[in-house]
């Protein structure tokens, strides 16, 4: 760990540490990697071991299943195509993708799926990148028609259901009503992957290679992509997804053949991407910097602005809290943030320990990824040890309080 408290502590820097290593010391976590930054103050605390069994140690450079802590960084695509005029904000999508013309719209969200109306108007550019275009993962809905369909079409990853090729998972995707008016209602994650087939199109590239080229090359980020190369894949920890009731550690998927072992069909946007926490790193201190990175800029000012200050309406985040505030029992109480930028959660209130203007997201395989321009803080925690049960969440939540009570000026 480099010296130096940048601002920091030395009693809360110890008692960061020692809230760290009990989750590791308790066998709830078998193993972490963070990093947080203030300044050009940079400390990496690497806890555990990759399996829960042991194994190798966790270290700085162990590549982790970002899951939806991919969104921050995928969304970064189409904010390079906004700041080229290659597309803008209220351009209609159904130029790129013609299966979402002539959208129908449920009568209620709940009901039948031939029980539809016209949609009010066509979705725009701006309704996917708020997470508004009308259809997503909704946690508050589960088990209706729409959500059930969702499931079994395979329009969401990590289900039984293989998400297949972009155009085929676009065709899917097309057959299936909206279940709210564009632009009405925020709903999770299927945004997002919609966002990368939209790039794709626009730019005649593969969304990998659009992102590797304007994003992850220029800031370094050289672990991070769409899957783990074979030559890399010891880097890979075990995911495991705890049993609820008993807390077995029951994996979810194995480094060695597993879902990130070889290219994806569907590269997805809303939680496809692996990556470390130095290339995390680097990414976050570029949004902190307004978009530049060393003398290179990598975004506008005005589109890190954009993606990093709240984006919705009142009605439209009614969602959002609900997701968070009134679905505990999945959510494990992340999320109450207050507001919603462009793939990310913005703090709009003070409900813990962060200040408002704080920015980033968590991810289900216990991840977490946020900045804080009022302090100048980036913080990356990672595990591998998905939310079925609490304590990933926990320990991003305990991270974070400690991280800002060791701060000290």
């Amino acid at each position: 760990m480099e010296q130096g408290n940048g601002g920091f502590s030395e009693a809360g820097l110890r008692r960061l540490r020692e809230v760290l290593a009990r989750y590791v010391e308790s066998g709830r976590i078998p193993g972490l990697v963070a990093l947080f930054s203030r300044g050009e103050e940079t400390h990496v605390e690497a806890v555990g071991t990759m399996r829960h069994d042991g194994g190798a140690p966790m270290s700085r450079d162990t590549i982790f299943r970002m899951a939806s802590t991919s969104k921050p960084v995928s969304v970064a695509a189409t904010m390079v195509l906004l700041d080229e005029c290659r597309l803008r904000l209220d351009d209609l999508v159904q130029e790129w993708l013609p299966e979402l013309a002539d959208r129908r719209v449920l009568k209620r969200f709940d009901g039948p799926l031939d029980d539809t109306v016209p949609a009010r108007r066509p979705i725009t550019v701006r309704d996917l990148l708020t997470s508004t275009f009308g259809l997503g993962m909704d946690m508050t809905s589960l088990g209706t028609p729409i959500m059930n369909a969702v499931f079994e079409q395979g329009l969401t990853p990590n289900l039984p259901v293989p998400v297949p090729e972009p155009d085929e998972w676009m065709r899917r995707l097309g057959e299936l009503p909206l279940m709210h008016q564009p632009g009405e209602r925020w709903q999770y994650h299927i945004s997002n992957d919609l966002l990368g087939v939209l790039v794709a199109r626009v730019t005649g590239r593969s969304f990998e290679e659009f992102l590797r080229e304007r994003i992850f090359d220029p800031l370094g980020m050289k672990d991070t992509g769409f899957h783990v190369p074979a030559d890399q894949i010891d880097r890979l920890p075990t995911l495991y997804a705890p049993d609820p009731q008993t807390g077995e550690f029951l994996v979810w998927d194995e480094a060695e053949g597993g879902r990130w072992s070889r290219p994806p069909a569907f590269p997805g946007g809303g939680g496809g991407l692996v990556s470390t926490v130095d290339d995390y790193h680097a990414y976050f201190r570029m949004l902190l910097n307004g978009g530049m990175h060393g003398g290179e800029r990598i975004l506008s000012r005005p589109a890190v602005e954009l993606m990093t200050t709240d984006r919705l309406t009142p009605e439209q985040n009614a969602a959002r809290n609900a997701m968070a505030t009134e679905n505990v029992h999945i959510s494990h109480g992340q999320g109450q943030h207050g507001g919603w930028g462009f793939g990310m959660a913005v703090r709009t209130y003070r409900g813990d320990y962060a200040p408002i203007g704080q920015f980033g997201w968590d991810g289900g395989s216990g991840t977490a990824s946020y900045a804080d321009p009022a302090n100048r803080l980036t913080g990356i925690l990672l595990t591998q040890v998905g939310a079925s049960t609490p304590d990933s969440m926990r320990l991003i939540h305990d991270f974070w309080t400690t991280l800002y009570q060791a701060i000290d000026d």
